[in-house]
């Protein structure tokens, strides 16, 4: 399942699980590490998103390996809760045509 914004992808599957990750270790770097990604694609990842939809999701603090931090916006938190719900329903319809 694909968010598209005039007609463009901007977030689907990829998207949803470095958002996850990132709120589940707090972490840009630890979240990369986790899906199997460098932690420059990560970060450009979650900037084309950010830059796509025009909001930030996660609140970036540097601090080298153990004082930097990550986590998600209010609005990534939005955002995510958005997705789930969408994502279930389309599973629900699914089933009742099985």
């Amino acid at each position: 399942m694909w968010f598209t914004k005039n007609g463009k992808p901007v977030l689907g599957k990829g998207g949803v699980d470095l958002l996850l990750a990132i709120d589940e270790t707090g972490s840009l770097q630890a979240a990369a590490q986790k899906l199997g990604y460098s932690y420059s694609f990560a970060w450009s990842y979650l900037k084309k998103l950010e830059d796509s939809l025009g909001i930030r999701l996660v609140e970036l603090h540097r601090g080298g390996a153990t004082k930097g931090w990550a986590r998600l916006t209010k609005e990534g938190r939005e955002l995510l809760e958005l997705y789930k719900k969408i994502e279930n329903e389309i599973d629900k319809t699914v089933k009742s045509f099985e």
